[in-house]
Formats: C-alpha cells, structure tokens, sequence
C-alpha cells in the first residue's frame, strides 16, 4: 500500500480520462517506419555476401570534366527538398561527376513510409556545361547538403556535407568548412594499401515543424566491412553529431579505425613554410588533442613531413580525441580567401567505454592545401570477429571555442614555435649554434587566477636521439600563462626526435602534456 502522504484517490470518472490522456499523449508521440535495426538488417546481410563493386553510370562527359565545369553544375536553391514544408531543415542535393561516378540512393522516412528522393536534371543548373538531357535523366545524386539558419533566422545556411565514400563536413554558427569525419577507415597507412568503405544508402527522417535537430541513417558498405549508421544532427553555435553504429566485417582487416578524422596540415609556426609566404600559417587542424581515460591531456602538434609518420598513443576507455584548429586570431593566417580561423575544431567524445586500444596520428607528405594529409581515429586492441556486429556510440563537436573543449583544471598549449636555437654573445648579438630551439605557451584557467611570481617548473623528457640544452620557463604577461623555452643539440637529423613536457608547481601538474614529434630532416 502506497504511502498516504503520497497517495491520492482519484474517482473512476478521473482515472478514465486521465487514461485517455495518456493513450493519445502515446499516440501524439512521433512514429517512424524506418530504424537503425532496418539498416543493420542490410549491413549484416550484406556481409554474408561478397562484395560487389558498385557501377558507374556517369557518362564519359561528366567524368572526364575538370573541377571548375563541376563547379558550374549547382542544385537550383528553388527547389530545395522540405521548402514546401514546415521545417527550418532543408536538402539539397550534389550531381555526380568527376570522381563522383557512382549514384547514392537517397530515401526520406516518414512516420508511414520509407520513400525514395528521385533524381531529375531539372533540379540543377549546369552554367555552360554542354549535356544531353536524355543522357544524365536517370543518373543519381552524387550526395546531398542539410541547410539550417543557424547564422540568421531569416536564411538558410549549409550546415553539412555527406559527399564521397564515407566522408562527411559539419559546421556551426560563423563557421567554414574545414576538417572531414568519416564512417569509418580501414588499413590506414598499412603497406597493403588503405580500403574506403562508401555510404551507398541515406534514409532521412522528415523533421517536424518545431525540430531543432534532424536524424539520418546510412548503410556503409566496403569490401570488408558493412556497417549501419544513425546520426542525429544538432545545428547551433557549435554544432554536434551523435553517431550510433552496427559495424560488420566481412573479413580480417590489419587496422580498423573508428570516429576518423581527416584534415589538412601545410605549414605553421612549429613548422615554417619552406619558402616565402605572407600566410604565416596553413592548415584546417593544427593538433591532435587527447583526454585519456585516467585524465591525463596530450597535446601533439602536427607536422607535414618528408616521410610518412605514424604515432600511436595507447589509452584505455579515452574520454575523447580530436583534431583541433587553435588559434583564432585571423592575424595567424592572414587568408581573406579561405577563412583558415574560421574552420572548426573536431572533437569525439566515446559514449560508454570503448576498453583498450590507442589513438592514431597518421602524417602524410603533402606539397599543397588541396590534399587532406593528417588522418587520426581509435583502433581497438581486440577487433571484432567476422560477421559478428561490433557496436559504437559517441558525439561529435564541430567547434570554434577551443576553452570549451578542454577541462578548466589543466591548462593547455596555445602555441608551438620553432625555430633554429641560438646563444646571446657578450657584444648582445644572438649567434646561431646548430640546435633546435621551441617556445611553448601554456594558457588557461589553470594558469591565469596564479600570481606571476608563482614557481613554475618543467618536466621533460627526450629521447636518445636529442640532449637538451636550455630549459626555462618565465611568465607570459601578454597570454596571462607561461612559456616553456626548451632547446635541443639533435644528435642525427636523419632520424625523429621524440620529446615530452608539462608544467608544474610543486608536486601538481598544471598543464596537459605537450608530445611533439621533431621529424626527420632528410
């Protein structure tokens, strides 16, 4: 018997209207005809099968045609999908051509009805570019854009990009694209060569009218894996992603990466560009952030180096990762054209525990912007068994507000500078002496509300291939943080240089650990 002071008799009258409430409230709850059990239904069939390469039908015309004629074939604003609807969400949708040969099925989900988008000429607007109607009437969507005001409330602004493979872009308020997500990567970086699993199926919920977040589906498939995707989109200041998955193999594979992310690192201050130029930096992401699970931070900067370069960095149940753009002064780029401060930081933070298993940096020689060359992602210590569904859970963060990303109690690196070292002489001019000099600005809350004269000290660690020669740390009046002065004599350039720090006071950590990687000079 319930408590009385608890307990209220209602007359029968009362309870067969407060049932009749609760039946249509049950009723008044949206209903769909579609779930993510729907696509792991195909991504499981799917493995059981071999895998079929999927066809181009894209005529010689469009994929022969170089990117400024593909630039010229735009979706017609007009007929955006949802324009007639009550929604601030709207589609738009990529044709194929070039490298985009082959047709994605793109389908809306109702709460009656699954309903495929169809493809018509008539949608796009294709400048000068010469074509046969008849030829291009059946083609396909190469991929589509999601269109919110997240800017003004009066426009409409594009907030993502599901186009090619597996790859998606995803911004918020005053942002531009920069970084790219992924399904998923497989063999990244392995002598056998990388395989890109596509999405080859999209399944959109309609949004209702007061929605403030869209919800989509997607059946990933590769020659070894299949997966079923569910990513529920919330547009705004800093705009995130919640991403559900049912990932199938169909056969061994030597490195799974999970939540990769794909940037873009050419120049900057840690690593000068080669030769002139006004921008003093260019890259969509400039490190690689890690909050490991027993909450230590790493910091690692990104390097564009000669040689392919692979760093791991093992973590048990990581609390997040992500490739971040810091730095938001636009006097760090200098770019009026391509906005490289306005490109958002990328961050995942796993939902649940993902066990043991470490983060990859993978680096890639590039000698221009147009070639994305920085690859992170998880890998699991124990990969999934074939044909059995291996599951993962986590959100994504598409943000400018790089404080907000970092726990308030360490402080964090807000710069890398490197340049040749050198020695003061008695005559006060500065004298080259053959080593690598770096200064580190450590800020942060950690930092700021400390006194100037508050002991600050280093913990570093090198490798054999280096000795240090300097290590100081001062006050920073201008950052309100300090900064690490860390020279080194490198015993043999052709090889990489591993180093370590943070900063201390007393016995407690301050800041994350800054681990850079001095590659190799040959």
């Amino acid at each position: 018997m319930p408590n009385n002071k608890f307990f209220v008799k209602l007359p029968k009258a009362s309870l067969r209207l407060l049932g009749a409430t609760v039946l249509l409230s049950l009723y008044a709850l949206p209903s769909w005809a579609f779930s993510i059990d729907d696509v792991a239904k195909q991504a499981q069939e799917l493995a059981g099968k071999g895998y079929e390469a999927p066809k181009s039908n894209l005529p010689s015309q469009f994929r022969e045609m170089k990117f400024a004629d593909y630039q010229q074939i735009q979706f017609n604003h007009e007929k955006s999908y949802w324009h007639d609807q009550p929604t601030p969400f709207k589609l738009e949708f990529y044709h194929q051509g070039m490298y985009f040969d082959t047709p994605v099925k793109i389908n809306e989900v109702t709460s009656s009805a699954v309903t495929e988008i169809k493809y018509t000429p008539d949608l796009f607007t294709f400048g000068s570019v010469n074509h046969d109607p008849e030829l291009v009437k059946n083609l396909g969507f190469a991929g589509f854009k999601i269109l919110y005001p997240v800017n003004k409330a009066d426009k409409s602004d594009e907030i993502a990009s599901m186009l090619g493979a597996s790859y998606f872009r995803v911004i918020g308020k005053g942002q531009v694209y920069g970084l790219s997500a992924r399904g998923l990567a497989i063999d990244t970086a392995l002598p056998s060569g990388e395989e890109f699993p596509r999405f080859r199926e999209f399944w959109i919920e309609r949004p209702q009218a007061n929605d403030k977040h869209l919800v989509l589906y997607a059946l990933l498939d590769s020659p070894r894996a299949t997966g079923a995707y569910r990513f529920v989109i919330y547009p705004g200041r800093d705009t995130s992603v919640d991403v559900q998955a049912k990932v199938f193999l169909r056969d061994k594979v030597g490195k799974l990466g999970l939540a990769p992310l794909t940037s873009m690192f050419l120049f900057g201050p840690n690593q000068p560009s080669p030769t002139m130029n006004y921008r003093p930096a260019l890259h969509d992401s400039n490190g690689l952030s890690i909050h490991a699970g027993n909450g230590e931070w790493i910091w690692r900067p990104l390097n564009n180096p000669k040689h392919l370069s692979v760093s791991t960095f093992q973590v048990e149940n990581p609390r997040g990762f992500g490739l971040l753009q810091r730095g938001r002064s636009f006097a760090e780029y200098e770019d009026l054209d391509d906005r490289y401060d306005l490109r958002p930081s990328g961050w995942i933070e796993p939902r649940g525990d993902w066990g043991k298993g470490h983060v990859e940096l993978v680096e890639i020689p590039t000698a221009d912007e147009t070639n994305d060359n920085i690859v992170a992602f998880w890998t699991p210590e124990k990969l999934p068994e074939v044909g059995k569904p291996f599951d993962i859970a986590y959100r994504m963060h598409f943000s400018r507000d790089e404080d907000k990303i970092h726990t308030p109690e360490f402080a964090y690196v807000k710069q890398t500078l490197r340049s040749a070292g050198d020695v003061k002489q008695s005559n006060l001019i500065r004298q080259p002496d053959g080593t690598t000099a770096f200064q580190v600005d450590f800020v942060g809350q950690a930092l700021r509300d400390l006194p100037d004269n508050t002991p600050m000290a280093s913990q570093i660690s090198v490798g054999d291939n280096a000795e240090v020669v300097e290590n100081n740390v001062r006050y920073n009046s201008v950052t309100r943080g300090w900064r690490l002065t860390l020279r080194l004599r490198v015993k043999d350039e052709k090889q990489p240089t591993e180093m370590r720090a943070a900063l201390v006071n007393g016995d407690k950590t301050l800041t994350e650990t800054w681990s850079y990687l001095l590659p190799a000079n040959e």
